[in-house]
């Protein structure tokens, strides 16, 4: 056997005696198989419940009698967002976000009842994920098991005597890492088990997930290093768990709360108070459809006499009304959209703020690669926003082309008795319009936006690694 496998052996046996250590590392196994099946047991809840909800909405909404088609434009329609099978390892942003939205016309409803805001205040620091326990638990446990790996050979004067026999410095340190390496995987194993349970599920995607096992495998090997480089570089053991307590609570606790806030404070994000005065401000300079001096609706009506060759909106071919209804609905989807646009941009720039803070803090890259891969970011929840809107509007304008179409002007205007039946079509038509169906990114799109993180963790791997060399040199001066 060579001297760095003899080395790892002996640190291994250490270990082994160890009993504290032993029952961290059992409890850790057991405290990330629980998370993994809690989180998978909880992410199939989820979606069974969201498909039920949605296959209700459906029923209800192709239920509705024979109306006037201007009647379902306000009754509306609800939609849930269904989480792809990586969301059981990482749920990302989904508890914070929503999962469900009302769709109606003239509004662009947000989307509602996120975990969050219907449960304990304590989901804010973290759900029992298999993702959670990996970036935050983990890299503890190898602080503890690997602190005195290289400090306790100088406390004990055995370094020394170590390189007066021969064993290099290099040979130490590589034998040192190699075992705590080794426990790292043994950390990381338990996790694939939700990628095995994941990975026969439909939409289950081989790329993604063979880049959150690098980014994660990435992430405790990274953190090996960092052990095994303070314990080389301090001369006590005490001072290197000292150390690399404080080192963990600023890279994977105080960074990751603090880049939030001053990404908010740098890229300020309207609050919906203020987003609906401004949009109520802009919705009435468009015009008011109900104000026939209106400048715009009454240029609008002249534009439309003229397209059919007539001079009065009774004599029309379609209902003027519905004609109305299309081009409000226009003008205000896109005032909707416009403000969606800025609002997804103010928040996609405190995200770029938030992912570039994983320059110095290795958490963040991982937590920006792992829901990035999932398809649980802001990317994947603007995807859902974005799909929502383009069926409301479509759903929204096929009514009022009903209303165009099949509900006469005259009718539509009546007062009389038997109007009400007059105005109200089929509800046939309501069967024709087609349910939501989400589209998730495909898998080369999750790649592409987790490569990001994956860089800069592979970054922080290449400088952690060559760090190593000093910490040897310094090592070797120990020689007598």
């Amino acid at each position: 056997m060579s001297a760095i496998t003899l080395i790892a052996h002996d640190e291994l046996r250490l270990m082994r005696r160890n009993r504290v250590a032993l029952v961290a590392f059992a409890l850790l196994v057991l405290l990330t198989l629980a998370a993994a099946l809690i989180s998978w047991s909880h992410q199939q809840s989820i979606t069974e419940t969201r498909a039920r909800f949605q296959a209700q909405a459906a029923k209800e909404f192709e239920a509705q009698p024979d109306r006037h088609p201007h009647r379902m434009v306000h009754f509306g329609n609800f939609i849930f967002r269904p989480l792809g099978p990586l969301a059981a390892f990482d749920p990302g942003i989904d508890a914070f976000t929503g999962n469900s939205m009302f769709l109606e016309g003239h509004r662009q409803n947000s989307a509602n009842f996120g975990d969050v805001r219907q449960s304990s205040l304590l989901v804010r620091f973290g759900q029992l994920t298999p993702a959670f326990v990996l970036q935050v638990i983990a890299p503890l446990l190898l602080i503890f098991l690997g602190y005195g790996a290289v400090a306790r050979e100088r406390e004990r004067g055995t370094l020394r005597q170590m390189l007066v026999q021969g064993v290099s410095a290099r040979a130490l340190v590589m034998g040192k890492l190699l075992a705590l390496g080794l426990v790292a995987a043994l950390v990381g194993l338990p996790a694939m088990i939700a990628f095995l349970l994941i990975a026969g599920q439909p939409g289950a995607l081989a790329g993604p997930m063979l880049v959150i096992a690098l980014g994660y495998a990435a992430y405790l090997t990274l953190w090996a290093i960092i052990v095994i480089l303070v314990s080389a570089m301090v001369r006590r053991g005490r001072d290197a768990l000292l150390a690399l307590l404080a080192l963990w609570a600023v890279l994977v606790i105080l960074l990751p709360r603090v880049a939030p806030d001053f990404a908010a404070q740098a890229h300020a994000l309207p609050t919906r108070l203020e987003t609906d005065i401004a949009i109520a401000h802009d919705l009435h300079k468009l015009g008011d459809s109900h104000n026939p001096d209106d400048p715009f609706f009454k240029a609008f009506k002249e534009k439309t006499l003229r397209h059919y060759g007539v001079t009065r909106v009774e004599d029309l071919p379609v209902n003027y009304n519905g004609m109305l209804g299309i081009e409000g609905e226009k003008l205000t989807s896109g005032l909707f959209d416009d403000y969606a646009d800025r609002s997804f941009a103010i928040q996609a720039a405190q995200s770029r703020m938030t992912d570039g803070f994983g320059i110095v803090s290795p958490a963040i890259s991982l937590r920006q690669l792992s829901m990035a891969a999932a398809g649980t970011d802001l990317a994947g929840h603007r995807r859902f926003i974005t799909q929502a809107e383009t069926y409301r509007y479509d759903m929204v304008q096929r009514l009022n082309r009903l209303q165009a179409e099949a509900v006469s002007y005259a009718d539509d205007k009546a007062k009389d008795a038997g109007a009400d039946q007059r105005k109200r079509i089929s509800a046939d038509h309501w069967h024709a319009i087609p349910q939501f169906h989400f589209q998730p990114a495909s898998a080369a799109d999750l790649v592409k936006a987790s490569l990001p993180g994956l860089g800069l963790l592979l970054a922080w791997l290449v400088v952690a690694a060559l760090a190593l060399l000093p910490a040897v040199c310094h090592l070797q001066k120990a020689r007598p």
